[in-house]
């Protein structure tokens, strides 16, 4: 509680933001403050206008610290949110988790979560918003800002992201399974294969039909605003970057960025999307899941057929293929654009299985377990499924190589 002390003591911490009006670059430090309060998690100081009924506050503020408490449990298991605002809430709470927390160990509970507005829009609908605030000495340092929707159903408050609300005057796209919400106009040339693509990959997974929302934003600022984010010290800087998430069977992607730009609607990371859809991550083996990316979409803008020839470059001369698979080593321009060398021998595996045994055994390899140092377990799955194991792993994947050079 020394933190709150210091706080108390020293400094009136207000973020508002004023609803999208003032610029979350300016932290209102004020003085004298006395705490209102403290359920759980969750400060009350006692600036907070609190709309007039008492009973009310006291039920939305409990309610707003056991939502906030619950942050660490997925989405789907946290009782204050309505099962039509899941997806892009169960999002928003992704964004929650942690703040609590400064880098190292002795940083733990270092930030305290603050109420900062409250505005009710009627009898049922409250506006709120919340930070998360440290002090290093006297020196207040906002780790993040949160906007949410509360809304009384039945006796009790639920929270929801206001994506939806946010998003009300958009234009939507609706193509089979898939809506594309946007503000300005787009060019749908990309889009359009964006969603060819999926529903190939959705085929080749055998993939149930599930419906995917699409939102696009021009900045990861301006994504991060419409979902709720208002502020977040880990995105300083940056003007890229997705939000995602998968519930109640609905895909929903916030994409920020320009569609001219190759890493956005990525083939390389919508197939990881789409697999992970259809295979928990729990048994999924990354390097085989990054082999299909890199054949099926190649990565960092380079096709597959690029991917190969620069492959064979880095590795000249030397068919010690079975070292090389175990050593990884990357071959790309540098670690940021890495292109790893398992990935690529696994890439003309996955292609022959896929070949001469279908998809279905693909996916066999695919969940073989996540990925041992020992890779035990995937050549234990990888010569049940080929036949190929350590011993003439040099000669079977000397062959690959060789019909790949010759396509």
């Amino acid at each position: 509680m020394e933190v709150l002390k210091n706080i108390c003591k020293f400094v009136n911490l207000i973020i508002f933001h004023m609803f999208k009006k003032i610029s979350l670059n300016l932290i209102a430090i004020l003085i004298s403050v006395t705490c209102y309060g403290q359920t759980g998690q969750l400060i009350v100081p006692k600036y907070i206008r609190l709309p007039a009924d008492s009973i009310q506050n006291k039920q939305l503020i409990s309610a707003l610290d056991d939502f906030l408490n619950q942050a660490v449990n997925p989405g789907k298991e946290n009782t204050h949110i309505l099962r039509d605002d899941l997806p892009e809430t169960s999002i928003l709470l992704d964004e929650i988790k942690g703040m609590k927390d400064g880098k190292g160990p002795d940083k733990k509970n270092f930030y305290k979560c603050y109420l900062t507005n409250v505005v009710a829009l009627d009898s049922a609908e409250n506006v709120i918003q919340f930070s998360y605030i440290g002090t290093d000495g006297m020196t207040p340092i906002l780790r993040a800002n949160f906007e949410l929707f509360a809304k009384k159903v039945e006796g009790q408050y639920y929270f929801s992201s206001p994506l939806k609300r946010n998003t009300a005057l958009w234009h939507v796209k609706t193509i089979g399974n898939f809506s594309v919400y946007y503000m300005a106009a787009l060019n749908f040339t990309k889009i359009d294969e964006y969603i060819r693509r999926a529903k190939e990959f959705d085929k080749r997974l055998k993939a149930p039909a599930y419906k995917t929302s699409l939102y696009f934003s021009n900045n990861l600022p301006l994504a991060g605003e419409l979902l709720g984010v208002e502020y977040k010290m880990d995105y300083n800087g940056l003007n890229m970057g997705d939000f995602s998430a998968f519930e109640n069977n609905n895909d929903l992607d916030l994409v920020t960025g320009d569609l001219n730009d190759p890493e956005v609607l990525d083939i390389h990371d919508l197939w990881h999307s789409r697999l992970h859809h259809v295979i928990p991550l729990s048994i999924i083996n990354k390097p085989v899941d990054e082999a299909c990316a890199y054949l099926y979409g190649g990565s960092w803008g380079i096709s597959w057929p690029d991917i190969f020839k620069r492959f064979k470059a880095f590795m000249g001369t030397d068919k010690d293929w079975l070292k090389a698979f175990n050593e990884n080593k990357n071959f790309g321009a540098d670690q940021r654009y890495h292109l790893y060398v398992s990935y690529v021998i696994n890439a003309l595996i996955v292609q022959q299985i896929e070949k001469e045994k279908g998809f279905d055994a693909v996916k066999d390899l695919l969940s073989c377990g996540k990925h041992e140092d020992s890779n035990g377990n995937y050549f234990k799955a990888l010569e049940k499924i080929t036949g190929i194991n350590r011993a003439n792993f040099n000669e079977r994947i000397g062959q690959l190589v060789n019909n790949e050079d010759i396509k």
